[in-house]
């Protein structure tokens, strides 16, 4: 190899998802001084090493709490003002509305403030926008709605920042909108009454990671202080807030913001509630989905959070923040199976455009920094998710735009090093863009549909730049090598103590060497289920491969029964009527020579 690139691990240079495997770096003496310090396994120790942590954060990390994580509301700006607005409509009796965005983030941010300001006797009108009709964020004409119905106070969640011109005709007409926002700003804030986003060029917080949702958690904690001071509870019981974290946790995983700092303090607290099932809709939307066993950042992400955004991508937009938000185990229920269906409509949406999405990329340059596709007719519920499979088969940034009657509505997801939000905004200020904003790995667009070539010259320039032609060389991060017999319950468990995981806390991957594919079959239509024999000996492992029909690891696996191979993936406890096994979940593998 030349110098400086590290040799393969297990050889593999281009495996069947066309990625070369390379193991994570760590610092075994670093790992086995961590693991002796903590009375941990090794294996914590080696796991934590790779990870970055040193000796003296690894006793928070392993146990993060909200006394050590959780910030000062008042340190945001504006949130002071944001707090002082609010406590003067609750203590009057003003009606507050309020408005929601249509994804996982926004609608358990709207179920949040919805529920406190239920809870400590407010008047609150939930508002989320349809995506069709009145497309993303704050629009004039319904906050002039919330206005003529009553409304003294618009609060905006995980959106608003951008919304100039509709909140300057609020601010015209006398209402007091309080925008809780994560997304990055421009140096010039709309009118607001307040705007309390970490992502404000002005703002000088530390945790710009939180999502929406652990921003609006911050001003409920703020309100119900201000409410204490003054007396508020006095003659009526304060709620508990923590009572709501599961929502917090919801909305952090499924928004993919880093887990570290108050995050992961913020969804490691939640996931217990989450397990407890307390909030009536998730219970019913885990019922729902079949979901029998203890749920975890997994099932959050890629079982739950789906099903509350199929409402927003090709239902009716409120159904996610009204299923969170309500205590009736009835309409709970009704809404859970809605959006079960839903969810099932969705992915055949999906798999309709992401295969002609798929069609335009390979017939377009394959060195390409950036992948842009734009099609009529493309529902524009799903462009979001169909960006994130792009980006995820070709490890480059992607946007997809949804064309219909001269505008091109679009998403986009990035990889590492490619901030997308900032370029998107950069290209609505050089006037290619309706609308357009985002984060970091994150974003969407509105754009004329003569100027889409425009948009993807303006993006790849920018991608070629600080990625360079050709995009970044996929890989696969390994953190060892393991026996398919030491692939136990009680090592899941030990790895668990890791999580929760995400971005910025990955969770462990391990490869297993020359396994035999004993079995092999198609489930659910996309997937392939496989039983793998270790080919020094008869011990049986349990795999699964999701999403893998299309491309080569699927058919392959299919196909090589009674050959070998090198499988990378996550174990998972596989808990079935009293048993408890361990699955690999099958991220990538190569033929195993010799």
């Amino acid at each position: 190899m030349p110098d400086g690139i590290p040799t393969a691990f297990l050889g593999v240079e281009r495996s069947l998802q066309g990625k070369r495997w390379r193991q994570r770096a760590g610092d075994d003496r670093a790992g086995l001084a961590l693991a002796q310090r903590l009375g941990q396994p090794e294996i914590i120790g080696r796991l934590l090493a790779a990870r970055g942590v040193g000796v003296d954060e690894a006793e928070r990390f392993l146990a993060p709490t909200l006394r050590d994580f959780l910030p000062d509301p008042a340190h945001l700006r504006d949130m002071e003002k944001a707090v002082a607005r609010i406590l003067r409509a609750v203590t009057d009796g003003e009606l507050i509305a309020v408005f929601g965005d249509y994804d996982v983030d926004g609608a358990t941010s709207a179920a949040l403030i919805q529920r406190f300001l239920a809870a400590v006797g407010c008047r609150v009108r939930l508002y989320i926008p349809d995506r069709q009709r009145e497309g993303y964020g704050p629009n004039a004409a319904a906050l002039l709605r919330l206005k003529a119905e009553g409304a003294a106070v618009v609060i905006t969640v995980d959106c608003g920042t951008s919304a100039h011109a509709p909140l300057a005709a609020a601010a015209e007409a006398g209402l007091d909108v309080i925008v809780l926002d994560h997304h990055v700003a421009e140096p010039t804030l709309p009118p607001a009454f307040a705007i309390v986003n970490p992502n404000r060029l002005d703002e000088s917080s530390p945790h710009g990671v939180l999502a929406a949702v652990g921003v609006a958690f911050l001003l409920v904690v703020g309100v119900n202080r201000a409410l204490r001071l003054a007396g508020w509870y006095a003659e009526r019981a304060a709620p508990d807030l923590l009572q709501w974290l599961d929502l917090v946790a919801l909305g952090t995983i499924c928004d993919v913001v880093p887990l570290t700092g108050v995050n992961r303090a913020l969804v490691a607290q939640g996931l217990k509630l989450l397990q407890r099932r307390g909030n009536p809709g998730l219970a019913a939307l885990a019922d729902a989905a079949g979901l029998g066993e203890r749920l975890d950042c997994y099932h959050a992400g890629f079982v739950l959070g789906p099903r509350v955004n199929a409402g927003g991508r090709v239902g009716e937009a409120d159904l996610g923040a009204r299923l969170l938000a309500s205590d009736d185990a009835v309409e709970t229920r009704a809404i859970a199976r809605q959006l079960d269906a839903l969810n099932a409509e969705r992915r055949e949406i999906e798999a309709r455009v992401l295969a002609q999405a798929i069609d335009q990329v390979e017939s377009g340059d394959p060195a390409a920094p950036l992948i842009f596709v734009a099609g009529e007719g493309w529902h524009p519920g799903v462009i979001g998710i169909v960006a994130s499979r792009l980006k995820e088969r070709y490890n480059r940034p992607a946007c997809v735009a949804a064309v219909a009657a001269g505008t091109g509505k679009g998403s986009g997801r990035s990889v590492a090093g490619f901030p997308l939000g900032p370029a998107m905004i950069a290209a609505r200020q050089a006037g290619l863009l309706l609308n357009g904003g985002g984060h970091a790995m994150a974003a969407g667009f509105t754009v004329e549909a003569p100027r889409l070539m425009e948009l993807r010259d303006f993006l790849t320039e920018r991608a070629a730049a600080t990625l360079g032609v050709g995009g970044i060389a996929p890989e696969l991060g390994v953190d060892g090598l393991l026996a398919s017999a030491a692939a136990t319950p009680e090592l899941v468990d030990l790895v668990a103590r890791l999580g929760p995981f995400g971005t910025g806390n990955v969770e462990p991957r391990f490869a297993l060497a020359h396994q035999r594919i004993v079995r092999a079959e198609v489930v659910g239509g996309q997937h392939v289920r496989c039983i793998l024999a270790d080919g020094g000996g008869p011990a049986r492992l349990k795999a699964i491969a999701f999403r893998a029909i299309e491309g080569e690891l699927g058919p392959s696996l299919l196909q090589g029964q009674g050959r070998g191979f090198h499988l990378a993936g996550h174990l998972r406890a596989d808990r079935w009527q009293g048993r408890e096994e361990v699955q690999l979940i099958i991220d990538d593998a190569a033929p195993a020579s010799g």
